[in-house]
């Protein structure tokens, strides 16, 4: 019954995992350079922010799931998410890019989106230094978030084998 159980957080750990990621994946790799191809526009533009915005909340799922599976499976290896002192070099790494990288979901999916859609609405050549920054880090603030999830993904597995 236990192993079950065990078989079980470990499925939906990695099924929710796998979820932000690939999303994570298709919309950094596939969909943003399509649309920075087609010189941005509106029904581009239009289409990548629906499929983002339909994934936030496949996203924000897919973190609780995760953060309630964590804690369990690594108590089935005999350690305590609140004693970090006993933890394997590679479960704080892990950790520590997972950290990182809801900081960086929070970020952009509270503060930098919502600026996005703001700023999109006035014309290029109208907007300020400050809104033109704001494009800037909406570019590359997914893809340092899809390195961390890479990074997490390592982590993992490099945990799993040990």
């Amino acid at each position: 019954m236990i192993q079950h159980m065990y078989s079980t957080l470990v499925v939906l750990h990695i099924l929710a995992a796998m979820s932000w990621v690939g999303g994570m994946i298709f919309l950094s790799l596939v969909l943003a350079p399509l649309v920075r191809s087609r010189k941005a526009a509106p029904e581009f533009m239009a289409l990548f922010r629906s499929a983002a915005l339909r994934f936030r909340p496949i996203v924000w799922t897919a973190i609780g799931i995760l953060l309630i599976t964590g804690p369990l499976l690594l108590s089935q290896r005999g350690l305590s998410v609140t004693d970090p002192a006993s933890w394997p070099g590679i479960v704080t790494v892990k950790l520590a890019l997972v950290g990182l990288l809801l900081f960086l979901t929070l970020l952009h999916d509270l503060l930098l989106g919502p600026r996005v859609s703001r700023v999109s609405a006035i014309p290029e050549s109208q907007r300020t230094s400050g809104e033109q920054m704001v494009f800037k880090t909406a570019r590359w603030l997914p893809r340092v978030s899809l390195l961390l999830a890479l990074g997490v993904v390592i982590a993992a597995a490099v945990l799993a084998r040990s």
